[in-house]
């Protein structure tokens, strides 16, 4: 290998955010650090607890002491240093719905000095999406909520908590993954509208971001025509140079979204999705949710550097994105100096401020048939219908109302139902007992509808709980969480149980 190709190959893997699996640095990652890899993100696959997770970030900072650390951790549904229990804290939309930029602020802060604590330094949070569509299948309760200055004042409110707790913020989607009805994940969504209304709605949240000092800025693999009707965002130099650096003025790192998802990876490939995103604009290219081995990093780094010498990619552009990676990593040692510096918070097993704003967050409508049935007197039975499976939120991670309503009520029975699975009177294990049910989306599956529906006719008593975006409000008395966190949960049951 020529010094020449070594020097591209150093600065290739300085750029590449990759996951990897096991519960330690494999022994590839450790090589890699060594040679210049500048940046690795975790999944919940990758954490067993917080003491496991700290001493897995300090071998990694063995290896490279500027290592960037980052990980998916929005807190609410989307969890990974909680995967195994549901998250402490509430997520984006119940914050908007309580609507106290302090509160969101404190939260962030309380996560921050978390990560810190374990030793993450860039966090890809928050979502900065409006989901002015609801029937996004992929956003949802993971944003603040659908009115543009909403979800700009809590945004920035979240950045500065996160990065006075010592760890990077990275505002998604840009720009703006709110007004979809495809997964990018499994398909190239498209943004609709002219650039007066983008300006109006999706870019705001990304300007307060950009105003609030945000350390990282994540590309949604989106096709937006007003701003380029050819290419995805992550891929275009319009968006990513012209609008978000020109215009918005942002300084620091643009991460991709996961290269491997299907929006760029099937039309441009894995490595030329990558490739591409580099001469956009891009500085950091995400990979590891579903590639997550020295193949997949290799493919990348090599491929970049055949850019390079093809000519393909200019090397002053990549240059120049691993030296913004190279700032960021500043910038994590510095906040990671000042935290010991001060009086940090170790990690601990939950959030005690993660728990009071999902209390806040808690909203309930009885109507006329509904006066006195909360709170319950005896054990219920739990009917809880489960949605296809979100891609951005992990399998592994448990949600629902019948196990912990069973801790304050004993003897409460749980069913749970998929689409296929539903009974043509799901009411009938109820008999003579309250009932719940519990949904997710409600007004997004058709199935779900017509399966609640038969049970409010045979129990028109029942009590409906929304754990996703109550977009439809239904039965005698119905409980919105805004979320399907763990923190929302125990909020729920303890006000259904008459607990608090």
């Amino acid at each position: 290998m020529s010094e020449r190709i070594r020097d591209l190959a150093g600065l290739a893997a300085a750029v590449l955010q990759p996951g990897f699996v096991g519960t330690t640095p494999p022994h590839w990652v450790c090589r890699w650090l060594g040679e210049g890899l500048g940046s690795v993100v975790l999944f919940a696959r990758n954490i067993v607890d917080p003491e496991q997770l700290a001493a897995l970030t300090a071998a990694l900072r063995a290896e490279r002491p500027d290592v960037v650390v980052a990980i998916d951790e929005e807190a609410g549904d989307v969890t990974r240093i909680e995967s195994a229990r549901g998250s402490s804290r509430p997520g984006n939309y119940a914050l908007g719905v309580v609507d106290d930029p302090g509160l969101t602020e404190e939260v962030a802060r309380d996560l921050g000095a978390e990560l810190a604590a374990v030793g993450v330094t860039l966090n890809y949070a928050p979502d900065a999406d409006v989901n002015s569509n609801p029937g996004n299948p992929v956003i949802g309760v993971r944003s603040f909520g659908a009115e543009p200055g909403l979800v700009a004042r809590h945004t920035a409110a979240w950045i500065r908590g996160l990065q006075a707790g010592g760890v990077a913020a990275c505002a998604k989607h840009f720009p703006g993954h709110g007004d979809t009805r495809v997964d990018s994940h499994h398909g190239l969504p498209r943004i609709g509208g002219d650039r007066a209304r983008l300006d109006a709605i999706e870019l705001a949240p990304f300007r307060a971001a950009v105003a609030a000092g945000v350390q990282a800025v994540m590309t949604g693999h989106l096709l937006v025509p007003a701003l380029d009707p050819e290419l995805p965002a992550t891929l275009s130099p319009r968006i990513l140079g012209g609008l978000l650096r020109e215009e918005l003025g942002f300084q620091g790192v643009v991460v991709t979204d996961a290269v491997e998802m299907r929006a760029v990876a099937d039309r441009y490939g894995f490595a030329g999705a990558a490739v591409r995103a580099l001469a956009a604009g891009a500085d950091a290219i995400c990979v590891g949710g579903e590639r997550a081995d020295e193949d997949a990093a290799r493919e990348l780094r090599d491929a970049i550097v055949a850019a390079v010498v093809a000519g393909e990619l200019p090397e002053e552009r990549l240059a120049e994105a691993a030296k913004r990676v190279g700032q960021l990593a500043a910038w994590t040692v510095a906040a990671r100096a000042d935290r010991r510096a001060g009086s940090p918070r170790p990690a601990t097993a939950g959030s005690t401020i993660g728990l009071a704003a999902a209390r806040r967050a808690i909203r309930v409508v009885t109507g006329p048939a509904g006066a006195g049935a909360l709170p319950l007197t005896r054990a219920a039975h739990v009917v809880e219908f489960a949605p296809a499976h979100n891609m951005a939120i992990g399998p592994e991670t448990p949600w629902g109302i019948g196990a912990p309503l069973a801790d304050l009520l004993p003897g409460t029975t749980t069913a749970r139902y998929a689409e296929r699975e539903v009974p043509v009177d799901p009411t009938v294990a109820a008999a003579g007992r309250p009932l719940l049910l519990v949904v997710r989306d409600l007004h997004r599956h058709d199935w779900m509808r017509d399966a609640v529906a038969r049970a409010l006719a045979a129990r028109p008593d029942a009590v409906v709980i929304e754990l996703g975006v109550p977009e439809l409000i239904i039965g005698a008395v119905h409980l919105a969480t805004h979320g399907a966190t763990h923190a929302a949960a125990r909020a729920a049951t303890e006000l259904l149980a008459g607990a608090r």
